[in-house]
């Protein structure tokens, strides 16, 4: 009953804040005044202690005169909150004692403990609701002895703040009583015209009488209200006939919500609810008079980059474009639908032979492969396809969809720009890579991870550095190569777990890899696309520098050249953060990716890694022979350290180290070890 109208909810609520509000400045002026108290207190304490040990210095300087220190003492008489003073010799023995009216001199070995007074520095301290001043009497070099003041604060403040309170709160309790009162005042006031409103409105509904009109007068809303009321019931005839023609149109509004609801609104095709609904009924005939049919799975490749680079309205124009390509290239009666973002379905007509579905996929690859004319730029995109038949999947529409992306996902891991038919072989395929990606926290969790060190050597064949790599070993997979793992991570948003652990462990394992060596060595970590877009990232690395007591520049990080450059802006912020902690960047497969040599200008490197395929091809191929001597020529140009990996065999290393090569890498000199390895344990 209470809060049934607006009127009891809003006094309640007004008067419920006021008094928190009153409630609130009154404990927080306590808490301030009770602060101030205690620091002037302090302050007192400080001043007095400090002059009474200054007064005590001629007493005890010799022979101590204990008439006089009693009479030093004595002069704290004229303070109420004091419980009791000592004055000890530079050996920590008492001369002589002060015992207020708050103290019983019984209880004073008991609340006095030397060897705790001999470890606490000199000053002014709260212990236990007591102010203890304790003070040095002489000088620091020459000390003379010590005095010790025990004032007691709980009392005194607690009969300060109650006098506080007896003063403001009547105060308070009074402006709290005017407020409320003034508050309910005003509200019945404002309310009132609401309480006429009603009353008329109960009498139009029992007497059915429009001609009866509502008192406008009131405040600005309430007038407009009541003006909005008479005129509804001005109209009330009119709009009784308007009411068929408004039937009518919400017929026609029903059916354009039923189109949004079935169709994409930026492509006008099918979406997801129409077309899964359209393929669950062509599969249950398709079952029933024994045909197959076939479900196409595309992608976009690089739609995101459009996003990012041109923004969303061109990228909707690209969806828009690739719409009208596509259906230009499909046949009649084959039905396209967007899932949602760039994801495409496309249920074939009348299941076409393998040539047909072969020429079908290349003709979408190549048409949606070709550049896209959009507002005078050159959009580039491509496609991965993915390509099922009901019959592997029972006739399931679940499994039926999920056949065909898991053979778009084969495409993509392809090289993307092609098509790839399902097979069942790859449902086992896919629950290995769904079980890894599931297992890597349980990895990290349970210490299956383990970090192998392989060393880099200089060109007399000595360990200038190492590279840490991980491995894992899982109790339910076994051993889990890197190169299945570590793109499974990418793709399941894991990898930055597993970066973070790594960057842990080689932080904890830095100390015992560098005393491994008479000099002191740089280690390398390898860091992902996706971690260089993660600026939290450089504060982890930077809170395990200081953890694990790091050298950073003992750490060098590694980036793939076309994880840099696929990222340049992000990654040039990322990378020259960990610089200016000290730390060294490397840039990995060099000369497999991009190859943009212009970027070399506008990046800060301190390594170039040669990419093991050029080292594999050394006086095999005279072109990779002669790209790897230009990669060390402009190295050196440039003032970079060059490291090679994958050198296995010694002509390959006498070939780089001829050239100037700086640093060596691969099984030729050490194969990748644990850290119990190499202390041979």
């Amino acid at each position: 009953m209470l809060f049934r109208t607006i009127k009891n909810t809003t006094t309640m609520l007004t008067v419920v804040a006021i008094v928190l509000v009153c409630a609130a400045v009154v404990a927080f002026s306590v808490e301030e005044y009770e602060q101030l108290y205690l620091e002037a207190t302090r302050a007192d304490l400080d001043g007095l202690s400090e002059n009474l040990a200054s007064d005590l210095v001629p007493l005890i300087a010799s022979d101590p005169d204990i008439f006089e220190v009693t009479t030093t003492l004595l002069r704290l008489d004229r303070y109420d909150n004091v419980k009791y003073a000592v004055v000890f010799d530079k050996n920590w023995q008492r001369l002589n004692v002060y015992f207020g009216t708050l103290f019983v001199p019984e209880e004073l070995d008991s609340a006095i403990d030397t060897n705790e007074l001999r470890l606490q520095p000199h000053g002014v301290d709260v212990k236990h609701g007591e102010l203890i001043a304790l003070k040095l009497v002489g000088d620091a070099r020459l000390p003379l002895g010590h005095l010790l003041i025990v004032n007691d604060s709980s009392g005194p403040l607690y009969s300060s703040k109650l006098t506080l309170l007896k003063r403001v709160l009547p105060l308070v309790f009074l402006v709290l009583f005017v407020t409320i009162v003034g508050s309910l005042f005003i509200q019945r006031r404002l309310f009132l015209p609401l309480s006429r409103l009603s009353q008329v409105a109960k009498k139009i509904q029992v007497t059915h009488d429009y001609s009866l009109r509502i008192d406008t007068r009131g405040k600005q809303e309430v007038a407009e209200l009541s003006r909005d009321i008479n005129s509804m019931m001005e109209t009330i005839n009119a709009e009784t006939q308007k009411n068929a023609k408004y039937t009518e149109q919400l017929k026609e509004q029903q059916k354009a919500m039923e189109r949004l609801a079935n169709f994409d609104g930026l492509t006008g095709l099918p979406n997801r609810q129409f077309f899964m609904e359209t393929l669950r009924l062509e599969l249950a005939k398709a079952k029933r008079d024994e045909r197959n049919l076939v479900l196409m799975y595309f992608d976009l490749d690089g739609f995101k980059g459009v996003n990012d680079s041109f923004g969303h309205e061109i990228g909707d124009l690209v969806l828009m474009e690739v719409c009208r390509r596509t259906k230009g290239i499909l046949r009649e009666g084959d039905l396209i639908s967007r899932l949602g973002g760039d994801e495409f379905l496309i249920l074939l007509h009348n299941e076409p032979n393998d040539l047909e579905l072969f020429e079908i996929s290349e003709r979408l690859v190549s048409g949606l492969n070709m550049p896209f004319e959009i507002q005078s730029w050159e959009v580039q995109v491509g496609v991965s396809i993915g390509i099922a038949r009901a019959s592997d999947s029972n006739f399931n529409v679940s499994e039926f969809v999920s056949n065909a992306d898991i053979a778009m996902y084969r495409s993509k891991l392809a090289g993307r720009s092609t098509h790839t038919v399902f097979v069942p072989e790859m449902m086992e395929d896919n629950k290995r890579r769904l079980l890894i990606a599931n297992s890597i926290a349980n990895a990290i969790k349970f210490s299956e991870f383990s970090i192998h060190y392989q060393g880099k050597v200089g060109a007399d064949e000595k360990i200038v550095g190492y590279e840490a790599l991980i491995r894992w070993k899982s109790d339910v997979l076994g051993l889990v190569s890197p190169a299945e793992f570590i793109p499974i991570a990418e793709q399941s948003g894991k990898i930055l777990s597993i970066t973070k652990w790594v960057i842990k462990r080689v932080c904890q394992e830095l100390d015992q890899v560098q005393g491994l060596q008479k000099n002191e060595v740089m280690v390398s970590v390898n860091l992902s696309a996706h971690d260089i877009k993660n600026t939290a990232l450089v504060d982890y690395i930077r809170k395990m520098f200081v953890r694990y007591n790091v050298n950073n520049a003992s750490i060098e990080f590694e980036v793939t050249e076309s994880a840099y450059l696929e990222n340049f802006d992000v990654a040039n912020l990322f990378l020259t953060q960990l610089r200016e902690m000290g730390c060294s960047i490397a840039l990995d497969d060099f000369g497999a990716g991009y190859s943009s040599l212009g970027y070399l200008t506008q990046i800060e490197l301190n390594t170039l890694k040669i990419d093991k395929q050029f080292v594999d091809n050394l006086n095999v191929s005279k072109r990779s022979t002669l790209v790897t001597k230009t990669i060390i020529e402009m190295a050196k140009q440039l003032n970079l350290q060059i490291c090679a990996e994958g050198v296995e065999t010694r002509e390959q290393a006498e070939f780089l180290i001829e050239n100037g090569c700086h640093q060596l890498q691969g099984y030729l000199f050490s194969k990748p070890k644990s850290l119990l390895e190499m202390l041979n344990i």
